[in-house]
């Protein structure tokens, strides 16, 4: 199932996740490997290169491995055996130190986290890009006026740039996490058949430091083969991020449709049209995103019930992740991809913005109305006399302020002028400035810090 890789994944997720790729992480670990027990004095340097040299996955028959590993039960031994006899064909003797000490898993695991390490640097680079575009964005818009939603409905002004500080704000916590996760998760499975190292008798940790400076992976204090909260984590990471990229997606498509008419995905040939109504201009770049937002809980919840693994090796539960973690991973990654897109090219349409704050006819100043005369008269008090005048207003088709000005006992309260001022929407702003400033301050102090190698 191909065909739909580009719609829900991005070049980056479709080039780590390959089946290439994942022949050619299962090799870098055991060319590794050869070069590490050669350097400890555990196999020949004469083997160690002789291994090296044939751990290319274009040198393997894809087509047999496939086949293979249903019989194997996994990959690695079907992959093991057809880099034997490569090594072979040129070094029959150099061919009986291939995986030498190591089992099936330290090669899937750790050929997983070689994979795991370049999807993350791509999504944090994908992420920095829309985090700096939405700070942007939100500076730009900070006293573009809009109307606040709750519940789907008209509640009071705000603007577009504390909306978008808001989405920031959020990504800004998923960078952080970003960062975290590749500390825990990237790093070295090597444990041999039951996690001890023991066919490398005393230099197994030897081993297994050499091992990790190869690959440029941490070495933890101990294998980690039925203990998958590293992999758990990641997975749970792809989901909080898939639900804020998700949360984004439909503010925008909401604010898209013909009724409201806000923003706008960029369009052009091809993009967000339909095969039969010529006029559209659909929000695809949120379509995919929301769909990998509906896809991704399911499938973490996978993974993490894939965590509850018997005694030193699992059965069933490990063979959970290799399909369900990449695609978590490729779908978040696509997801934040598609949304960059469609931020990237947002149109803006700040008059539609300002004749929606109009469209219930002043309603949406009634809180800051019974703010006002609460003062004067006690808040249940004037909570009564501005819900009347509301739903005067709603049955006789008012303008709440014309309904306030003709009531004698609220301008009794609230001077004509004052009524008048309660109606200007920049009044009802608040803190959202400063709050801005606060964001984009934090987006600005993550930017500033070294970025790690890889990112």
């Amino acid at each position: 199932m191909s065909l739909l890789d580009s719609l829900f994944r991005s070049p980056a997720m479709d080039e780590a996740f390959s089946d290439a790729a994942r022949l050619q992480g299962m090799l870098d670990f055991e060319a590794a490997l050869a070069r590490a027990e050669a350097a400890c004095g555990i196999i020949p340097l004469k083997a160690a290169t002789a291994i090296t040299a044939k751990c290319r996955a274009e040198f393997f028959d894809v087509a047999t491995l496939q086949t293979n590993a249903a019989n194997a039960g996994n990959l690695a031994i079907p992959m093991v055996q057809q880099l034997t006899a490569l090594v072979a064909e040129e070094d029959a003797w150099a061919a009986g130190f291939v995986h030498w000490g190591a089992t099936s898993q330290d090669a899937i695991d750790t050929g997983f986290v070689l994979q795991l390490r370049p999807a993350l640097a791509a999504m944090q680079h994908k992420l920095r890009q829309l985090c700096e575009l939405l700070a942007t964005l939100a500076d730009k818009h900070r006293t573009t006026l809009i109307v606040g939603r709750t519940w789907l409905q008209h509640a009071a002004p705000t603007t577009f740039g504390a909306k978008v500080a808001g989405w920031l704000d959020a990504l800004l916590r998923h960078r952080r996490r970003l960062e975290e996760i590749r500390e825990r998760a990237l790093v070295l499975q090597f444990g041999g058949a039951v996690g001890t190292l023991s066919a490398l008798g005393e230099r197994g940790g030897k081993v297994a430091a050499a091992l990790a400076k190869e690959l440029s992976l941490r070495l933890p204090d101990i294998p980690w083969h039925t203990h998958r909260d590293r992999f758990g984590e990641v997975a749970m990471c792809m989901g909080l991020l898939s639900g804020t990229l998700g949360k984004i997606a439909r503010d925008i498509s909401l604010h898209m449709q013909t009724e409201i008419g806000e923003l706008c995905e960029p369009g052009g040939s091809g993009r967000g049209g339909s095969s039969s109504m010529p006029h559209k201009r659909n929000p695809v770049g949120c379509a995919t995103v929301l769909a990998a937002a509906t896809r991704v809980p399911g499938l973490v919840s996978t993974v993490l019930g894939a965590m509850v693994q018997e005694d030193e090796r699992g059965l069933g539960g490990w063979l959970a992740e290799w399909e369900t973690l990449p695609e978590v991973v490729g779908l978040a990654g696509g997801a934040l991809y598609h949304l960059h897109g469609a931020i990237s090219g947002l149109e803006v349409n700040a008059a539609r913005m300002g004749e929606n704050l109009e469209a219930t006819r002043g309603l949406i100043y009634a809180e800051g109305v019974t703010v006002r005369l609460a003062a004067r008269v006690g808040k249940q008090e004037a909570r009564r006399a501005v819900e009347a005048a509301c739903q005067q207003a709603i049955e006789n088709r008012e303008h709440l302020r014309d309904v306030l000005l003709a009531t004698p006992a609220i301008l009794q309260h609230l001077p004509e002028q004052t009524l008048r001022q309660l109606f200007n929407a920049n009044n009802y702003l608040g803190s959202s400035s400063s709050m801005i400033n606060k964001v984009l301050e934090t987006a600005r102090a993550h930017d500033d810090k070294p970025s790690r190698k890889g990112e």
